[in-house]
């Protein structure tokens, strides 16, 4: 008996997150900072005939006639240009100034030595156009690039990043393809960028010294990565009986192994920054935050170089034009109405952004200065309080991804100096009494007893975390490890 076939239909409801391509360019510019936004400006200036360079008139009159003009045909009823229309019919070409809250003309902006941070990043994509890849690869390869902390390592996981790029940049990833993308980007200059963990990190360098020699099975290469690989947790306590009993070394080979070992980079990234740093680049800040004897701090955005916008008097002049012939207008005339139009469009869009951008950048340094006020009266580190994106996102009623875009490459240029906006979060600590602390000022307090301790007899991790009890920090000796380590302070039998 024959059997039959049937098609089932069925609804399933899904929501998916999305950005309209008005808000991706937010996001872009949102994501520059100062000098690359300079840049980004003048090539949407030189690539839309709509945009230009000056301040809006403060009369907004022929535009309204325009506007009028083209709602009404000359027989008082509507036409096919409808989508022109609602262009136009919009509240008029906004009266805005890029550096309305700029420095006053010829004050000059410190400017410092450029360290790793553009230059690194500069470099990498520099090393990926060089690299056949596809438009996909290419993007999750700047993403993943943009990731790596200052030491060329990535802290995150490839779970997390896929999470990322779905919800903030509408791309759709596997954490398999951003394996694949990381594992080119591993294979860069310096060696070891792209490690997950300092384990790896070694194993890369390793791996590449192997495959620029090829060497043999029995070569001191291969002992250096069978003890990284097979007894990393000796090494990292330095159990050198157990390495040698486990992988049987003779006590020469071993010595070698270990020696070349410590020759190795632990951070690639910073090694690069040194390198390149000393080059022609500047640090150029985004914010001017000055504190007055008084106690007032006055905030500013360096808009140095950004010129004003505003929409092209010849294209307004065009369209005013091609509202008045409508009726006689050939299909040529129309293809032109509608080139207008879509050039308008751009450019409008694009000051609206950046209008957008220069209110998100001002509303949250605000909201850092108002919750880091006693440091911009100071200048005392001590002062800075517990403070992580959330708090900041809450205040301003801003999203935390938006926060967190802000906050990435951006500097301001303080009475005391120049910071990265990073430099003001820090995770919170409260004591036994109540009071909130910053971690940072705990990890001061931790280098100050390691500091001060016998150098004879160093103090454990034990003894530290007795030392930070009696001085009002109860905290568990896991935290102390991990807070020693970060400082890269060695534990107290490397510090003898």
């Amino acid at each position: 008996m024959a059997q039959g076939s049937r098609q089932i239909q069925s609804q399933a409801q899904q929501q998916i997150q999305t950005l309209s391509p008005q808000q991706l360019l937010v996001v872009k510019l949102l994501e520059l900072p100062a000098v690359e936004l300079e840049d980004r400006v003048h090539a949407e200036l030189l690539e839309n005939p709509a945009l230009e360079e000056g301040k809006e008139e403060s009369a907004n009159d022929e535009y309204t006639d325009t506007t009028d003009a083209a709602n009404e045909s000359e027989d008082g009823g509507t036409t096919d240009y409808d989508s022109l229309s609602d262009y136009l019919t919009e509240d008029d070409i906004p009266d805005y100034k890029l550096q309305e809250n700029n420095r006053s003309k010829g004050e000059q902006v410190e400017e410092i030595p450029f360290s790793d941070a553009t230059s690194f990043y500069e470099t990498l994509k520099e090393q990926l156009s060089e690299r056949d890849l596809t438009q996909h690869q290419r993007e999750l390869a700047e993403y993943l690039i943009g990731s790596l902390d200052d030491d060329g390592l990535l802290r995150k996981s490839l779970d997390s990043i896929s999470d990322e790029l779905a919800i903030y940049v509408g791309i759709e990833a596997t954490p398999q393809e951003l394996e694949d993308v990381l594992k080119i980007i591993q294979d860069f200059d310096p060696a070891g960028l792209g490690a997950r963990d300092l384990q790896e990190c070694l194993l890369i360098q390793i791996h590449r010294k192997i495959e620029q020699q090829q060497l043999t099975p029995n070569d001191l290469l291969h002992v250096e990565e069978a003890i990284l690989s097979e007894c990393y947790e000796e090494f990292t306590r330095k159990h050198w009986d157990k390495i040698q009993q486990k992988l049987s070394l003779e006590e020469d080979l071993f010595e070698q192994a270990i020696k070349e070992i410590c020759k190795l980079n632990p951070r690639p990234g910073a090694s690069l920054g040194e390198t390149i740093g000393k080059n022609l680049q500047q640090i150029i800040p985004d914010f001017i935050v000055d504190t007055y004897d008084d106690g007032t701090i006055n905030l500013a955005l360096n808009n140095r170089n950004v010129p004003e916008l505003r929409m092209s008097r010849d294209f307004t002049e065009m369209v005013e034009e091609h509202t008045k012939n409508r009726a006689n207008q050939s299909k040529e005339s129309k293809e032109a109405m509608m080139f207008l139009k879509q050039k308008m469009d751009a450019a409008q869009g694009f000051i609206d952004a950046v209008k957008q951008r220069q209110n998100t950048l001002m509303t949250t340094m605000q909201a850092i200065i108002d919750l880091q006020c006693p440091f911009f009266l100071e200048g005392d580190e001590s002062l800075l309080r517990p403070m992580i994106l959330k708090d900041v996102a809450e205040r301003t009623g801003l999203d935390i991804s938006t926060i967190s875009r802000v906050s990435n490459s951006k500097y301001v240029q303080t009475n005391y100096g120049i910071y990265s906006l990073k430099f003001f979060f820090s995770d919170g600590y409260t004591t036994e009494d109540g009071e909130e602390m910053s971690v940072r000022e705990i990890r001061k307090i931790l280098k100050e007893c390691i500091d001060n301790e016998d150098k004879k007899k160093p103090l454990t991790d034990d003894e530290l975390t007795e030392k930070l009890k009696e001085k009002g920090y109860p905290i568990a000796r896991r935290t102390v490890a991990k807070y020693r380590q970060q400082m890269n302070i060695p534990v107290a039998r490397l510090r003898k």
